[in-house]
């Protein structure tokens, strides 16, 4: 299995490459709404990274924004999930520690291999020198922390020792799901097995990704405003269809969806691909319609089974862990790797009270209910 669990170099090549030339210096508000950071791109082992450079903008999406992150999500995630036994005081603990992170300028971030989605895939760390790359990033962006995101254990191993050894501190973030073994899914957990009979069976018309007109992708923007914004947070990232339309034409996202009788979308997956790793950052579906339709079933099925034909890992992100774990997912606490060695003491003192809090207080409360 270790051969699926990073992008193979031509294939990263080439899909950064796409990224590139769609918002490298490109203002990034008319792709995504509330994301306002410079795109710009970086060297390293013969690769090129995507980079985004946050500053001191207000709601910033978390995807960029590492104050969104540790702060404004954590605390609207933490009521919307935790037990309720929890809830208060947690909320607590990150409304006292929003005030500590705003000083120490956590928003003064760059992000390198950051695609502007929840889901971040890897290379080999292979012809990587980590040392350079730190200093590179150093000298580039002396006022910046620099970060890594989604690096998991199961999937990004060598990644992480290397960054480790390079100056990097690693700081818990979320816990994913991965689907490594799709085969035995399918054999061993039945409700995957009635979700994949639903999707040979339901009313609803397929739609395949060549099938998608300008039409479809308004429509798709507000199917995935009304999961991702309206009914999770509006710290998520707002895509738009000029977003999702790009993408599209670029080979970047991979696009699938269901119709009604009437010829209405009612519900849309993108996937994300680079060789046998996918993830889906990209699922909206009308809210409005009664569960009994199975909408999040049907797509979550589709990309199942996309995964189980390809014989692939993937990396279904955070949240829905119980639907997740009944259908194979292995849950993964996730990484981000912060260089901070360049700054300010008080930074560096606040990203440390950071990494010690979210390891000591975050990734057991994670683990201990399945969040």
């Amino acid at each position: 299995m270790s051969e699926c669990l990073y992008v193979p170099r031509g294939c990263f090549a080439d899909r950064a490459a796409a990224f590139a030339a769609l918002h490298a210096g490109v203002a990034t508000r008319g792709f995504v709404s509330n994301i306002d950071v410079h795109v710009e791109t970086l060297e390293a082992g013969g690769l090129t990274l995507p980079v985004t450079v946050n500053g001191k903008v207000p709601d910033n999406a978390w995807v960029c924004s590492p104050l969104t992150t540790y702060s404004g999500y954590a605390l609207e995630e933490t009521r919307r999930v935790a037990p309720r036994v929890l809830a208060a005081p947690l909320s607590g603990v990150i409304g006292l520690a929003d005030g500590w992170l705003r000083r120490a300028e956590l928003d003064n971030a760059v992000s390198l291999n950051n695609w502007l989605i929840s889901t971040n895939l890897y290379p080999a760390a292979d012809g990587i020198d980590f040392a350079a790359l730190a200093a590179a990033s150093q000298a580039r962006w002396p006022r910046h922390a620099v970060w890594f995101r989604s690096l998991n254990l199961m999937q990004h191993a060598h990644w992480l020792r290397a960054l480790e050894a390079a100056g990097f501190d690693l700081i818990p973030t979320r816990q994913v799901y991965l689907f490594r073994e799709m085969k035995q899914n399918a054999t061993r957990h039945q409700n995957l097995r009635r979700d994949l009979h639903l999707l040979r069976t339901t009313p609803l018309m397929p739609v395949g990704h060549d099938d998608f007109s300008d039409a479809d992708f308004v429509r798709s923007e507000a199917l995935y405003a009304q999961l991702y914004l309206d009914k999770y947070s509006r710290l998520n990232p707002s895509y738009t269809a000029a977003f999702l339309k790009a993408w599209h034409r670029a080979g970047l996202l991979e696009f699938f969806g269901f119709r009604d009788d009437t010829g209405e979308l009612r519900a849309v997956v993108g996937m994300f691909g680079q060789g046998a790793l996918l993830s889906a950052p990209i699922v909206g579906y009308d809210t409005s319609w009664p569960s009994a339709a199975g909408l999040y079933r049907l797509l979550m099925a589709h990309v199942l089974k996309t995964t189980l034909e390809r014989e692939a890992v993937l990396n279904l992100s955070a949240g829905a862990a119980h639907f997740k774990r009944l259908r194979g997912g292995e849950p993964a606490i996730e990484y981000s790797a912060v260089l901070s060695r360049h700054l300010p003491t008080a930074t560096r003192r606040t990203l440390r009270a950071l990494q010690m809090l979210t390891t000591r207080l975050g990734v057991p409360i994670m683990r201990r209910f399945q969040l």
